[in-house]
């Protein structure tokens, strides 16, 4: 327990003295993050710089443009036009050609960009939600012709016929004695 005392001691004495690389160490871990997607740079808040509100909508309404403002860490949006109060956040201005705000938010001002949906793909056809071959995409079921119908119908009847004589046959088995097979 001494021994381990004072091996404790003498690294905190060289730490302090910067004999050994903690510090840079220490920076490093700072300047990146494993939360971070590769190449964004961490803030202050260990966040990046543009995450702390992003634009996720532009709405023109007869009372004016609207715009919504999303925070990724409440995970809440607020719509809100131009200089209206009341929000953590006040849009100063807009571009709609450029479809960005400038927003002032906690004494900084900050130039949003609209947010830009990411798509990825499904993976094989087969996946989940895949739409069958000869289907329309929108979930609509095409129309089967008077022929498809027929022989879907007579399929059906011909199944019904099937069972129904199975199960006469096995009532006729156990009313003339022959209960089922008993097991072993």
């Amino acid at each position: 327990m001494a021994t381990l005392r004072r091996s404790l001691v003498i690294y905190a004495a060289g730490a302090c003295l910067g004999l050994l690389p903690v510090g840079r160490a220490v920076a490093q871990v700072a300047e990146t993050s494993p939360f971070l997607p590769p190449g964004a740079a961490a803030g202050a808040n260990g966040v990046g710089e543009n995450a702390m509100l992003e634009l996720r909508g532009i709405m023109t309404t007869a009372a004016g443009t609207r715009f919504c403002i999303y925070d990724p860490v409440k995970k809440s949006g607020i719509w809100s036009g131009l200089n209206e109060r009341g929000n953590p956040f006040v849009i100063k201005s807009a571009d709609l050609a450029h479809q960005t705000v400038t927003v002032q938010s906690e004494g900084r001002s900050l130039r949003l960009t609209l947010h830009e949906a990411r798509v990825a793909a499904l993976g094989p056809a087969g996946a989940l939600g895949a739409v069958p071959p000869g289907q329309p995409a929108d979930g609509a079921v095409a129309p089967a012709s008077p022929a498809d119908q027929a022989q879907r119908l007579a399929a059906v009847a011909e199944e019904v016929r099937r069972r129904r004589e199975l199960r006469n046959q096995q009532a006729q088995q156990q009313a003339g004695g022959q209960g089922p097979a008993q097991p072993q």
